[in-house]
Order: C-alpha cells, then sequence, then structure tokens
C-alpha cells in the first residue's frame, strides 16, 4: 500500500506519520519512509524503521528506487516545492511501477495558515487530492477559526475525513490509514481520455485561453495553451523560513 503524504515544510507531517505507522500497523508490517532529499534531517525520521530519500529531476520527473521489499509505502511530499506538479510527478512514478496509491493524507499548518490567509488556496489543492486532512499546529489559533476552515469544505460537500492532531498524534491511526479513497480527485483512479471532435478543436484553436484538459474531472492538473497552470496557487517557499532557521 503506498501512501502519499502532502503539507508545508515545518507543519510536524513526520512526526505525525511516525504515530499513524506506531498506532496503525501490524507487527508483521514492513513500512518504509520515503523523504525528498531536499528536506532538513527530523527528530522524528529516527522513529522510522526505514527511512530513505527520493530525488526529483527537472527533466524527467521522480529518479527514485522503489522499496518493492514493503509492505506499507509512505511517500512525504517536498513540503517546499508545488504540490500539483509533484502529484503528477508521483502518479507516473508508480504507473511505472505498478503501484497504487491507498490513500492520500494532508496535514495542515494551522498557525500557519492563520497567519497567512493567502495560503488558503495552496492548501485548498492538497485537500482536493487528499482523503483525509490532518488539523496540526492548533495550538493559540481560535476554535471558531478551525471550526471555520472545515465548514469551507463540508459545505461544499468535500469526502474527505477531518481528524484534529494533539501532540503530533491523531485518535485513531488505523482509521486514518483504511484504504478508502475519500478524496474529490480522481486522478489516482483509473482515467477515461477525453476526445474532442473537430468543432471542439477548431474552438480551441481560435481561443488562446483555452485549455488543455488531458484527465477527466482533474481541472487542477489542467494547463493552458502556454503550459501555465489553470488554477495557479501560491509559492509556499515564499511563506516559510529558509531551511536551518
Amino acid at each position: 500500500m503506498v501512501y502519499l503524504v502532502l503539507g508545508a515544510a515545518g507543519s510536524g507531517r513526520r512526526e505525525v506519520l511516525a504515530d499513524l505507522i506506531e498506532g496503525g500497523l501490524g507487527e508483521g508490517d514492513r513500512p518504509a519512509v520515503l523523504l525528498s532529499e531536499r528536506e532538513q534531517p527530523g527528530l522524528s525520521d529516527t522513529r522510522f524503521a526505514r527511512a530513505d530519500r527520493w530525488r526529483h529531476a527537472a527533466e524527467t520527473g521522480i529518479d527514485s528506487e522503489f522499496p518493492g521489499d514493503a509492505t506499507h509505502v509512505f511517500i512525504v511530499a517536498d513540503g517546499r516545492r508545488n504540490p500539483i506538479d509533484q502529484i503528477e510527478e508521483f502518479k507516473a512514478w508508480l504507473a511505472g511501477r505498478g503501484a497504487e496509491v491507498a490513500r492520500v493524507l494532508c496535514v495542515v499548518d494551522c498557525h500557519l495558515l492563520e497567519k497567512h490567509p493567502k495560503l488558503f488556496a495552496w492548501f485548498e489543492a492538497c485537500i482536493y487530492f487528499s482523503d483525509v486532512v490532518l488539523l496540526n499546529h492548533r495550538e493559540g489559533v481560535p476554535n471558531k477559526w478551525v471550526g471555520d476552515f472545515r465548514a469551507k469544505f463540508e459545505d461544499k460537500f468535500y469526502p474527505c475525513l477531518f481528524e484534529h492532531v494533539k501532540e503530533g498524534r491523531v485518535k485513531n491511526p488505523a482509521l486514518v490509514l483504511a484504504p478508502v479513497a475519500r478524496r474529490m480527485s480522481h486522478v489516482f483512479d483509473e482515467q477515461e481520455w477525453i476526445v474532442a471532435d473537430e468543432e471542439d478543436d477548431e474552438e480551441e484553436a481560435e481561443d488562446g485561453d483555452e485549455v488543455e484538459m488531458k484527465l477527466d474531472e482533474d481541472p487542477y492538473l489542467a494547463r493552458r495553451n502556454g503550459g501555465r497552470r489553470v488554477h495557479e496557487i501560491p509559492h509556499i517557499e515564499d511563506f516559510l523560513p529558509k531551511p536551518g532557521e
């Protein structure tokens, strides 16, 4: 089973992941964790029985070995890069190895988001692809803010689960790891290619702002003719401390 973990650098993703592995897997399971080579080492890394690094190549996407001997593989996305680009890259990388995604988890740094409301679009994009949303770093954040944040997605009937994190732990790790898809996106499901007729082709050619829809019902992956995303999101690195600070 493959799990993809989204979220910003410094949001406590690895601490939460260590708790999920320790509390949600059995003695016979063999978990492997893949961390971005750009991520700074953290104290929680010592809690992983096996932690390797994955690499990103600008031209080829993901350039790393897949731990095929593991029963559960947890891939922690680069918390300083665009998550949509990484989802697209990991989809191709996993498909080439015959691996399927069991669940996508998103760790939300509530303190960071409350401080920088412009980042809502960034987290909204992550949540669109997520089965479970883990609300972390709520200390000092008003309960009303947390409730209003959840309501923005519940009012839109997002099927993902929202769970609170307290001191790096969740109440039910097994529930979080249950391989049941609850995400809005279908990017990790079987896809149907969109076939445009000749009239559609003519309309697209006349409209320079037309999009290139390749994957059905996943608007975050759509690009304009010039290659830019239709739904552009903030650069998370602009809101984070520099590595080592």
